[in-house]
């Protein structure tokens, strides 16, 4: 009989990486094109294991986030509630689609964020990002594949032992 292992230590490093990811200082030119490491890993946790990764755990990843960026209190726990909320909704069509066609929807969705984001900063009369913002789902886009099959093998061979 074998038991399997609990999936939240995973969760709570590969979130707390991609925290750590976020704070990592890039030059100026290529800074716009990081991609949105939480959204990706709260996307990845969502599709994965929404049993354990529900819009709490996203509230709460947006929050330590908001804490360690630096940004609006509660900007990036919206953000990543409402993206969660988009990934439970459409999971069912989401889990059956190739890689490629995930990163395609997931991309989609960071657009959404950034549409978010520049919405929430309008009404709270924060100053907007640059026009290169923009591009940082086609980054994330580029990145659902690797980060995918990354913690999909750690989560896999977690779960063997």
């Amino acid at each position: 009989m074998s038991r399997e292992r609990p999936v939240w230590p995973l969760m709570l490093i590969s979130v707390l990486l991609a925290v750590v990811a976020m704070l990592i200082p890039l030059p100026a030119q290529i800074s716009p094109l990081r991609p949105y490491w939480l959204a990706l890993v709260v996307v990845y946790w969502g599709l994965e294991a929404p049993d354990k990764a529900g819009l709490g755990f996203a509230f709460f990843a947006g929050l330590l986030a908001d804490f360690a960026y630096g940004t609006l209190l509660g900007e990036q726990a919206l953000r990543m509630v409402m993206l969660l909320f988009l990934v439970d909704r459409f999971r069912s069509r989401l889990r059956f689609f190739p890689i490629w066609q995930q990163a395609l929807v997931v991309g989609a969705m960071l657009l959404n964020d950034r549409i978010v984001a520049a919405t929430v900063h309008a009404f709270a009369g924060a100053p907007q990002w640059p026009p290169a913002y923009w591009l940082s789902p086609i980054s994330g886009l580029l990145m659902w594949g690797p980060l995918f099959l990354v913690l999909d093998a750690l989560r896999y061979r977690r779960r063997q032992g």
